[in-house]
């Protein structure tokens, strides 16, 4: 069976900031969107494993706003409410990569399980996948909010394991995060690191057992 992380692999988490700084009235971001998204995720991401290793839980939802504050006042845009509004409203419906609609569609149709591992909360995935047009492709949106902790928690891969009572060595796990890549191989999952950006593989514990450029590579290699 096949399991794909949702941001960053199969929607484009710079999708908000591109398309806010084209529209209308959201100069302010023109000159700036790709720090500001990068700035978010960089920040969304480190608040979910502070949050793992103080033994609390925010939603995702909780954290991503926080972040999109922290990185907007870093820009010096804090006082920016209507910016600070369309980025979050353009989040929550995020562009999927050009690949995934039809690739999902096509391993759906051949007959296999699919489904989505994410520290999204489950509004956040069912949002973003109907948006997405992806939605019904999917055997099951699982999602960290049932067990109040984040990825890379082993645990949290066993979420796969128990939904679909299947092996981890049975699971072909799809992540564009090198540590989502590391805390999943640990776990026994087979992993593909959707590398988009070509870049080098970080010193983390073991190592994906395929690198490849998109998700149809991987699905099809």
């Amino acid at each position: 069976m096949y399991v794909f992380d949702a941001y960053g692999t199969l929607l484009d988490v710079d999708a908000a900031a591109r398309e806010a700084a084209a529209e209308p009235g959201m100069e302010a971001l023109k000159d700036h969107w790709l720090s500001i998204a990068k700035g978010w995720r960089e920040r969304q991401l480190r608040y979910s494993w502070l949050c793992s290793m103080m033994r609390r839980y925010d939603d995702f939802w909780e954290l991503t706003s926080r972040a999109l504050d922290a990185t907007l006042e870093e820009h010096g845009l804090a006082s920016e409410g209507k910016v600070r509004d369309r980025l979050l409203s353009l989040y929550g419906e995020l562009s999927p990569y050009e690949e995934v609609p039809g690739l999902l569609a096509d391993l759906k149709a051949s007959g296999h399980k699919l489904a989505v591992l994410s520290n999204a909360s489950p509004n956040m995935l069912e949002t973003a996948t109907k948006a997405a047009g992806i939605y019904q492709y999917f055997d099951a949106l699982l999602s960290v909010d049932a067990l109040k902790y984040y990825k890379p928690t082993p645990a949290v891969y066993g979420l796969v394991t128990d939904h679909f009572g299947c092996k981890p060595s049975e699971v072909s796990f799809f992540s564009s995060n090198n540590w989502d890549i590391s805390g999943a191989g640990a776990f026994g999952f087979k992993t593909i690191w959707v590398n988009r950006s070509g870049a080098a593989w970080d010193r983390l514990p073991g190592f994906p057992d395929k690198i490849v450029n998109s998700i149809t590579e991987g699905a099809n290699g």
